[in-house]
């Protein structure tokens, strides 16, 4: 593909969402809670297809399009554990916005630090949230790297595509906070949902002679990935571990919980939710069914993530479909990487720094936004060096970041529960994590993932069965839950 369109398509694609983001300014005041939580005025549409921009990265064209080929429909299982897991924001989303609302957080890390009064939980938080997360966000901007030199033929270098994601990622954050990324997002997330339907489409109808050939053939010749383990990929032990770091994504990961905060109403939420559902369901199935139109096209890759490349520089799609599917995971990549910036500032600015009390909303803004420059920084070198390290810190990262899950759990249901608990919890889970990771352990055949939550959770309530809870906040915490769920009729 001439580097020619791959940069006029991304120039259309840029002076659209720069647009956008400019006109979110209007109106905006300036303050903390504008900044990182768009005065939590943001309306259930909005709050819908930014979460599902910020939650459906790269990793669903690519990833999970990879997974199937190599995999089969197991992956469909796996994805779908995903959306199962949405229960927790059903469950977790009405309370997060009440005390939000009501105490003032703007970060999950300041909640959970503020209910067990004790600072350190949300510096070890954040600190572990930083760790974990800014690898996490070089991968996007390594994809987009790749992806984009790739579709050139090599014309576009490998750095350019990481640089141009970066100041755009960089912009988008910068120009108006929270309220630039969602209205941005939003943008993004359909470009995501429209192309790969579009894709699809076409290639079954036309490349594949529609869904009755194309189930027909998967049958006869690919029987085997039609079921669990298909192939062997998803056994028992590899479907484990991979989803159930995935089912706690909507609590354990900062940039998609500290969302659960910004709608205007409960109301929003309500229409977020059912949103993203509709959302996550159709972009799920249509990533999985384009696995398998690679697999039928393209049936000898050595390597499963190259499916969706092949698939997009062949003769089989048009270069317009091309052109705007590159634009769609670019999109995806950038909505990943641009809430990460953003949510990585305020932890850093409000649970770091502990900067609540002690600096005016002025002093906050202006470090907050410097430390998205920095973030950016320290992602391009990330990115530029192409380390194995960084790829095995992503896959850390949904692991690592789930030692935050009992803490949420007793924050909200336990009276009992101690910041010595907590604190416990988070430390030895972060230390399990990394080192059966890194180690490539799997002690008893269980992933790192399942032994990171046992530890979490055994150590959190063992600890916090004998040391002392802050009865007060928590009676205090609590009790306003209670009055305000049972007065809005909620579970």
């Amino acid at each position: 593909m001439n580097s020619f369109y791959v940069y006029l398509a991304l120039s259309i694609y840029v002076l659209i969402g720069f647009y956008i983001a400019y006109k979110s300014r209007q109106g905006m005041k300036q303050g903390v809670i504008e900044y990182f939580l768009d005065n939590r005025s943001t309306g259930g549409i909005v709050s819908a297809l930014s979460y599902s921009a910020t939650t459906y990265s790269a990793f669903m064209m690519i990833g999970l399009a990879g997974f199937t080929y190599s995999g089969g429909v197991g992956a469909l299982g796996f994805e779908l554990i995903y959306l199962a897991g949405l229960s927790l924001v059903a469950f977790f989303g009405p309370r997060f916005w009440l005390v939000g609302k009501k105490y003032g957080y703007v970060t999950p890390y300041e909640m959970l630090g503020d209910r067990f009064q004790n600072k350190w939980i949300a510096i070890i938080s954040a600190g572990t949230a930083c760790v974990f997360l800014i690898p996490y966000l070089s991968v996007q901007l390594m994809g987009i790297g790749y992806l984009m030199n790739g579709l050139s033929g090599g014309e576009i270098p490998y750095i350019v595509g990481v640089i141009i994601a970066s100041i755009l990622a960089i912009s988008w954050a910068v120009i108006a906070g929270m309220r630039s990324v969602t209205w941005t997002d939003s943008l993004q997330s359909l470009i995501m949902i429209v192309v790969s339907v579009i894709i699809l489409f076409y290639v079954i109808y036309t490349q594949l002679g529609g869904f009755v050939s194309f189930f027909g053939r998967l049958e006869t010749e690919y029987s085997n990935f039609l079921s669990v383990p298909g192939p062997g990929f998803f056994n028992f032990q590899t479907f484990l571990g991979l989803t159930l770091p995935w089912f706690f994504f909507s609590i354990s990961n900062p940039q998609v919980s500290q969302r659960l905060f910004i709608p205007k109403s409960l109301k929003a939420m309500k229409t977020m939710i059912k949103g993203f559902l509709i959302f996550g369901l159709v972009y799920t199935l249509v990533s999985v069914l384009w696995g398998f139109s690679a697999k039928l096209l393209f049936p000898g890759l050595q390597q499963a993530d190259l499916a969706t490349p092949t698939l997009l520089g062949s003769e089989h799609v048009p270069l317009l479909l091309g052109l705007i599917a590159m634009i769609g995971i670019t999109a995806a990549a950038i909505s990943t990487v641009d809430s990460i910036m953003l949510t990585l500032s305020s932890l850093i600015v409000r649970d770091l720094m502990q900067s609540r009390d002690e600096y005016s909303d002025k002093k906050q803004l202006r470090i907050g936004k410097f430390v998205i420059f920095i973030i950016a920084v320290i992602g391009i070198i990330f990115a530029s060096q192409q380390l194995d390290l960084i790829a095995t810190l992503s896959v850390t990262s949904s692991v690592g970041l789930m030692i935050v899950v009992p803490t949420i759990f007793g924050a909200f249901f336990w009276r009992g529960a101690t910041a010595a608990g907590s604190l416990t919890s988070i430390i030895l889970g972060a230390f399990t994590a990394l080192y059966l990771q890194f180690g490539n352990l799997s002690p008893l055949g269980l992933a790192p993932g399942v032994w990171t939550l046992i530890i979490t959770v055994v150590s959190f309530i063992s600890v916090s069965l004998f040391t002392e809870a802050p009865k007060k906040k928590a009676n205090e915490f609590l009790g306003y839950l209670d009055k305000e769920l049972e007065d809005k009729n909620i579970l």
